[in-house]
């Protein structure tokens, strides 16, 4: 006996199947035989996939600027996991953690290698911030928690500092088992080619199609020979999407020479949720069709790239013993006005609809879901 059995969900290729859950993870899969203690039948109507996961969002809520609550970005919006990136460094991640334990949604926690996290914006402009000791107790007291580091690479956030405080965080990398490493990237200096040449294999650019100068882009529209090498070397591109880190134009370019994400993600808090460019993940994966990716992609982009990016080992796929982390949705084919964070807009012809969220076999109706009364059994 099944805990619960969906039958007859479309997945991202087209093709329909049944999926059971027992104790918290997939227990079959195909046509499947037996009883459960629920079911509920999609009968083709709806897709599935494996959960979706929003690899960098802000979601401390005792942070003063970047901040929000776990399950609003989360299973509200059919998102299952969480990756805070960098809200919180070995100063307040023990509390990050404490407030994150009673939420639905699954959290995890890139630390940030400043020791106060982002409670100001120019948290690495002090190199006194970067506490090796901190940031390696940090890890060994919540090694299922902190998943990975943080490095801000910006001018308004490392100051005079320059590429120091990355040689910092790739020593802090090396030194607590080679973590994956995310670094944002935005205004120089540091001029984005320093960073990309330091990173290695695993390593990941955020707001990797910023509209910025110092992008990924040269002038001419053409890929900079640093980020060619860097993503030769196993180097990975995430969106983080955010107020000001995505260009539509810089992704357009990009993705028609074959330049595609690895990881879509919303870089999502409070403001942008309520007032956008963001609002939620599903509506920036939403913006991806308009530059040229599949529904495959794009759902690849939220489940097992996520996942194996950040070394999230049972989760991103729908196989039998997985998770049974699971994002329910509908694609909804009308026009929708969809801005990139330069304020240009453009009129896409599809939008991802997030109606349950079921996370280690729990079902949560989404905000969609409960407006469109959708699964009210």
């Amino acid at each position: 006996m099944f805990d619960l059995i969906i039958r007859r969900a479309r997945l991202s290729d087209g093709s329909l199947t049944d999926i059971a859950i027992h104790g918290g993870k997939i227990a079959a899969l195909g046509e499947v035989k037996g009883h459960a203690v629920q079911e509920r039948d999609l009968a083709g109507r709806y897709w599935l996939s494996a959960g979706w996961i929003d690899s960098h969002v802000h979601c401390y809520p005792k942070s003063p600027i970047y901040h929000d609550e776990a399950d609003k970005i989360g299973v509200a919006t059919g998102v299952t996991t969480v990756v805070d990136a960098g809200s919180t460094g070995a100063n307040d991640v023990d509390d990050f953690y404490q407030l994150t334990r009673s939420a639905s949604t699954q959290v995890y926690a890139l630390l940030n290698i400043s020791r106060t996290g982002i409670v100001t914006q120019n948290e690495l402009a002090d190199m006194n911030q970067i506490d090796k000791v901190g940031v390696r107790d940090a890890i060994q007291r919540l090694p299922g928690f902190i998943i990975g580091i943080k490095a801000r690479m910006s001018s308004s956030v490392v100051g005079a500092n320059g590429i120091k405080p990355l040689n910092c965080a790739k020593e802090i990398q090396h030194e607590n088992g080679d973590l994956p490493l995310m670094v944002h990237i935005g205004n120089n200096p540091p001029d984005l080619d320093e960073i990309a040449d330091l990173l290695s294999s695993g390593d990941i650019i955020t707001h990797c199609y910023n509209g910025k100068p110092n992008r990924i882009l040269t002038p001419a529209g053409e890929l900079r020979a640093s980020i060619s090498r860097a993503l030769q070397r196993g180097v990975r591109l995430d969106i983080g999407h955010g107020t000001a880190s995505f260009s539509f134009e810089v992704a357009r370019v990009a993705i028609a020479q074959g330049i595609l994400p690895h990881t879509i993600s919303s870089d999502i808090y409070c403001r942008n949720r309520l007032n956008g460019p963001v609002y939620t993940l599903a509506h920036v994966m939403s913006k991806f069709f308009s530059v040229g990716m599949t529904l495959p992609q794009i759902i690849d982009c939220v489940t097992v790239n996520a996942a194996a990016g950040l070394r999230l080992h049972d989760k991103g796929r729908l196989a039998v013993g997985y998770d049974a982390d699971l994002t329910i949705f509908d694609v909804k084919e009308e026009t929708c006005l969809f801005t990139d964070s330069e304020g240009v807009s453009v009129t896409g012809e599809k939008q991802l609809m997030p109606l349950v969220a079921v996370v280690s076999g729990q079902w949560f109706i989404t905000d969609e879901g409960k407006k469109h009364h959708v699964f009210d059994l």
